[in-house]
């Protein structure tokens, strides 16, 4: 590890929302950052101003917020080395730009888009990879000059491009993958470092902002190992010293065996998406730390704290990582059970809401009674949406009988049962769970019916499922007309012939 302070960053484009691999490389750099007690920076890279959304610079923070995170250095907050906006920097970079033309390490292009498509058709036509062909080749430095004065004639914009060193190989031990190396012919000839609208490309804007943000580990996805030599060849004509890199393993869709493509339908792949569902953010950070790390040990469930502990960079998997939905809402149902009975109300009641399951500025009373149930349920949710299926026989009237439940209903004590649990219920002062319980064991003895032919025909009755949370903390909840109502109504349809 270096002696020097542990730098690292996290640069997303605002040319969308949070997405689960940028939101996995956040936190891989954030646990890196804070387990050695370093820095962890947010930096904007906007220069590619046409995909950028209005509102993507405020989704990724919002988010990452969500998840737990803070950072030292950002947009929002500042730094000794802003600014944190690529497009707040552009001066920055033309001096960079205009440092490695003096020294004849990069230079003025003009071939216009129809002229490289035409070359790219051509390379292909003879089964070449694409790669840029020098287009002054052969001419002289006065050649040159009245070239680039013949297109400036013509109102043509230039791109600067790199010059690419010949026979050059470029090496590093990659903190994840392990030593990797790259021939410099490999890149596809001299490459762009600014566009004709005059920002930079990604390529060269990283290099300057790392450097100049003193980033010491570059923690980032494995669709980057192939911009690491052009970005080493950055370093090397501007006489720097480049970070450290480190390659995380692609996410691949656990029953496709593919990438997590975000064209990827099959699979929600936005942070903000599992927010709108009711997830937890713990669950989330714990849930996508473990797509390409593990732990020591057969534990799955940790704070962000314990991975700060316990976080180790060399148990990064060098395997792509399985995106499990399943794994998911397991991990998600973990913290259901053992969060505080408010966390999870807080999480649900917007959906509820959303629902209209209950009012937006419902009375204390209702608010509580809605509370009740999310407590019965918390533990059988994988996520907060999951609470509207539990609390719709509570709210709503009871739906169409299943064939399952038609069938319970047809045995021949049901109507008995219904008759005395009903007459119980009525002559109840106060109805509470206690209460209810022992309604049911008072029809028990006066029936003698027992068991599943007991506390079924009464579920069915009172709540139309077959399944559901404890009886009596279901019927409390329901509320002694509600209970009385729909008594009456199964009483009628059992002995009516109308199921």
């Amino acid at each position: 590890m270096s002696k020097n302070e542990i730098r690292v960053r996290y640069a997303p484009s605002p040319t969308g929302h949070l997405h689960i691999g940028n939101a996995r490389t956040a936190l891989f750099n954030y646990l890196f950052a804070r387990h050695y007690h370093g820095k962890f920076i947010i930096r904007i890279e906007d220069t590619d101003t046409k995909r950028n959304i209005a509102d993507g610079e405020r989704s990724q923070l919002d988010n990452l917020k969500w998840m737990g995170l803070d950072w030292d250095e950002g947009p929002d907050i500042g730094g000794d080395y802003g600014p944190y906006r690529q497009s707040e920097r552009k001066d920055i970079y033309e001096k960079y730009v205009q440092e490695l033309m003096d020294k004849d390490l990069a230079y003025k292009s003009y071939m216009t888009e129809d002229e490289l498509a035409e070359q790219r058709e051509r390379q292909k036509a003879a089964h070449q990879m694409p790669h840029y062909e020098y287009e002054y080749a052969g001419m002289t430095d006065e050649e040159i000059k009245q070239a680039q004065a013949d297109a400036e004639a013509k109102g043509l914009k230039p791109v600067i491009r790199f010059r690419v060193p010949k026979d050059h190989t470029y090496a590093w031990d990659d903190i994840v993958k392990g030593p990797l190396s790259f021939d410099s012919a490999s890149v596809g000839g001299d490459f762009v470092i600014m566009k004709r609208d005059g920002m930079p490309t990604y390529n060269f804007a990283v290099v300057v902002d790392d450097h100049l943000m003193k980033i010491s580990h570059v923690f980032r996805g494995d669709d980057h190992v192939s911009n690491t030599p052009k970005q080493m060849m950055i370093y090397e004509a501007l006489g720097w010293e480049a970070p450290k890199f480190g390659h995380m393993a692609l996410i691949i869709n656990n029953e496709t065996g593919k990438k997590l493509s975000k064209r990827d339908e099959s699979v929600l792949q936005f942070i903000e998406q599992y927010r709108d569902l009711g997830y937890l953010p713990e669950a989330m950070d714990n849930f996508i730390i473990l797509l390409g790390w593990s732990p020591v040990g057969e534990d799955e469930i940790f704070s962000l704290k314990e991975f700060v502990k316990m976080y180790d960079e060399t148990r990064l998997s060098k395997s792509p990582a399985a995106f499990d939905r399943k794994k998911l809402r397991w991990i998600n149902n973990q913290y259901m059970k053992n969060s505080d009975v408010d966390e999870v109300f807080n999480v649900a009641m917007p959906l509820l809401i959303n629902a209209g399951l209950i009012e937006k500025h419902a009375d204390p009373y209702k608010i509580e009674w809605m509370r009740r149930i999310v407590e019965i349920f918390k533990r059988e949710i994988s996520y907060g949406e999951e609470i509207l299926q539990y609390a719709k026989p509570f709210v709503e009237e009871p739906q169409i009988l299943t064939d399952e439940a038609k069938e319970e209903m047809s045995a021949e004590t049901v109507a008995v049962v219904l008759r005395d649990f009903r007459d119980k219920i009525a002559a109840l002062d106060f109805m509470d769970a206690t209460s209810i319980l022992r309604c049911i064991k008072g029809v028990q003895n006066d029936t003698e019916v027992k068991g599943r032919k007991l506390w079924m025909p009464l579920r069915i009755a009172i709540t139309h499922e077959t399944h559901g949370p404890q009886l009596p903390e279901s019927i409390e909840l329901i509320g002694q007309k509600a209970t009385l109502a729909r008594l009456d109504d199964m009483i009628d349809r059992v002995e009516n012939g109308k199921l």
